[in-house]
């Protein structure tokens, strides 16, 4: 059976099943995370991480005026890279 315009309606539900699997499948993910984020991103504490950014092992964005450090997820994958070991 097909409705006015033309599809059934197996069709359309087809094709809304495979809109909402690509929305799940590729969520938008924020550029800049907060301290928080990051450390959980990296599997580390919130005073672990501050130690990486107090020794300089990862870079922090900071803007004008603000005390809040961000960081780019570039960064933390850049890192992650850098320090896998084959054992």
């Amino acid at each position: 059976m097909q409705s006015q315009d033309g599809h059934s309606g197996i069709e359309v539900t087809e094709n809304q099943s495979k809109k909402k699997a690509q929305r799940i499948n590729n969520p938008v993910r924020p550029r800049l995370l907060s301290l928080k984020q990051a450390a959980q991103h990296l599997g580390v504490t919130d005073w672990q991480m501050r130690t990486l950014v107090w020794n300089g092992v990862i870079p922090v964005v900071q803007f004008p005026n603000g005390r809040k450090m961000y960081f780019d997820i570039v960064d933390l994958d850049l890192l992650i890279n850098r320090n896998k070991t084959t054992n």
